[in-house]
Formats: structure tokens, sequence, C-alpha cells
């Protein structure tokens, strides 16, 4: 009997799953679309090619991901761009970015909002004459956040992936379900002496 709870308790025991979510994001960088592929435990998909897609379905080109897991298109078209790669094993990578921030990206609506605009090359700070930022210089200061936010996006759905709420309270759930098969076998030991 002794052996036969102790075999049922091991076949109860919890074992972490192996599973891992798709991590996939894409995001304007200057004149292209940045993205990333990867999965939530911090493993990234170097050297995966990503398929392009348009609105209608049709393959708008292809690109392939770097040893970090991150690529960059550079959009033809100012329409909606699907991403979609194959990771294995089931994996499949699917991250859209939208028709309106294409065409930002191509200038197609700033242009439209400059027509109205005011140059500001000057700008009072206090007594000191500040310049306003050159394209160039916001170009700069756009690759430097984006390649230091890089390892935080990745430590942000790593930390997601292993501390949700979902996790805590099943842990908590398979504690009192051994607490209680214990209370009930020291019950039935208690009544049958």
């Amino acid at each position: 009997m002794k052996q036969l709870v102790v075999i049922a308790t091991l076949m109860l025991t919890p074992i972490s799953a192996l599973a891992h979510k798709v991590i996939a994001g894409v995001f304007p960088a200057g004149e292209a679309i940045e993205g990333e592929l990867g999965f939530s435990n911090g493993d990234m998909a170097s050297d995966q090619e990503v398929f392009v897609y348009g609105p209608d379905g049709a393959e708008l080109g292809r690109t392939v991901t770097d040893g970090d897991g991150f690529f960059l298109y550079i959009p033809t078209k100012p329409v909606a761009h699907t991403f979609k790669a194959d990771l294995g094993a089931g994996h499949v990578a699917e991250v859209t970015m939208s028709a309106n921030e294409v065409a930002e990206i191509m200038g197609v609506a700033a242009e439209v909002a400059e027509i109205g605009a005011q140059p500001a090359t000057f700008a009072s700070v206090g007594t000191v004459m500040v310049a306003s930022l050159s394209d160039q210089e916001r170009a700069a200061i756009a690759k430097v956040v984006r390649d230091e936010t890089r390892p935080l996006r990745r430590e942000i759905a790593a930390y997601r992936e292993h501390n949700d709420m979902q996790s805590i309270l099943g842990g908590i759930g398979y504690i009192v379900g051994l607490f209680g098969i214990g209370f009930y076998f020291a019950a039935r030991r208690k009544m049958a002496a």
C-alpha cells in the first residue's frame, strides 16, 4: 500500500513544462522596419528566414534574422506588412505592422503633416540658445535607444514567462492538493486503528 501511495504521489508531482512562447515584434527603425524573433526563455532565432506579406496575402519580400534574432526590412509600399517565420516544432511567429505605421516610416504621413508645420530651428532654454535636432541626430538617438532597449525586452518577456499568475496559482493548487491527499490517508489510517 505504501508503495502505491509513493508511486501515486510521484505521478502527481508537477513537472515543469518545457514549453515556451514565441516572441515576435516589429517597430520603426528610421526608414526601415526592425523586428525580433525568438522564444520567451531568452533563446533568439538566429539566421531565420522571415517572409513579408501584404494585406492581400501576396509576398512583398524576405529577410533573415541576425545572430541576435533581429532583422531589418525596408518597405516599398505603404500597406500593412505581415511578417511570418516558421521556427520549427510547431512554433510559427506572425506579427503585423499597420499601413499607417508603414506609411509613416516611408515618409508619406510625415510629408502630409509638414504642409502646415512651421519650421522651428532654435528654442530658448534659459539664456542658452539650443538648435533643434537634425534628422541625422534624431536617427542616431533612436538607434541608440533601440540598441539599449533590446536586452530589456528579452528580460521582460522571460520574466513574464516564468512568473505569471497562472503558474503561481497552479503551484499553490498542487500544494493544497498534496496536503489534502496526505490528510485523507492520515484520516483513513486513524479510522482503521
